[in-house]
């Protein structure tokens, strides 16, 4: 098995998911923008400054989730796939998707932003692994909390590492020297560092700077 492993937001989409959604929330009364718009501006901020709390946005990202039926919640999310993420993956991100796919390699989507969001975006590139932030789920209802590890920096290879023992694998490390990993922040370098292949995908400066210093491929797939 050859890894290929794809960051999200900015990298294989040309925006970012979570925030997009936090928008289109407040845009269709799914939450009171004057309360959180501010909020996820900041948020916002924080993630591409590299201090982001990723369980306190968990919280606030996953909270409004629990004041809504899930069927209502699935409706405003196709909605948001077809008005705001179809349009920001561009045939490049496609055809580095399809690449991979016909070199008959493992496709993994690692990504920091929560399953509900994604799921459906993992589906449009074909790509059955989705390994991201859990939101929580009883009785059929989202409880408004996230579950398990975070899959953001150091927790990303934590949830790596955890789906590669699921399936029998032994030898990690030997995995990773082969893999190759695809991201555009400072936040990845964690997992970035442990493959084989680091590529660097429209880099914040502080990744930039981490591919320029250790000779990253850096390439841009934006719409």
């Amino acid at each position: 098995m050859k890894l290929a492993l794809f960051d999200l937001d900015n990298t294989l989409l040309d925006g970012d998911s979570d925030y997009l959604w936090g928008e289109y929330m407040c845009d269709n009364g799914i939450v009171e923008r004057e309360g959180y718009a501010k909020g996820n501006e900041q948020f916002h901020e924080d993630y591409r400054e590299g201090r982001l709390d990723i369980r306190a946005y968990l919280r606030f990202a996953l909270e409004p989730l629990s004041r809504h039926k899930v069927e209502d919640l699935h409706r405003h999310r196709a909605a948001f796939i077809d008005t705001e993420i179809r349009r920001r993956i561009s045939n490049a991100s496609l055809a580095l998707v399809e690449e991979h796919r016909q070199a008959g390699d493992q496709l993994i989507m690692i990504t920091a932003t929560n399953d509900f969001v994604t799921r459906p975006i993992a589906d449009l590139f074909g790509i059955d692994v989705l390994l991201a932030s859990d939101a929580e789920m009883k009785d059929g209802c989202y409880t408004g909390q996230a579950t398990g590890t975070p899959c953001f920096q150091e927790g990303k290879l934590k949830k790596l590492e955890a789906w590669l023992r699921s399936k029998g694998v032994e030898d990690i490390e030997e995995l990773l020297k082969t893999a190759s990993f695809y991201s555009d922040s400072r936040n990845d370098l964690p997992l970035l560092e442990r493959v084989g292949r680091p590529v660097c995908v429209n880099p914040d400066p502080v990744l930039l700077a981490a591919a320029q210093s250790k000779a990253w491929p850096v390439i841009t797939l934006a719409c």
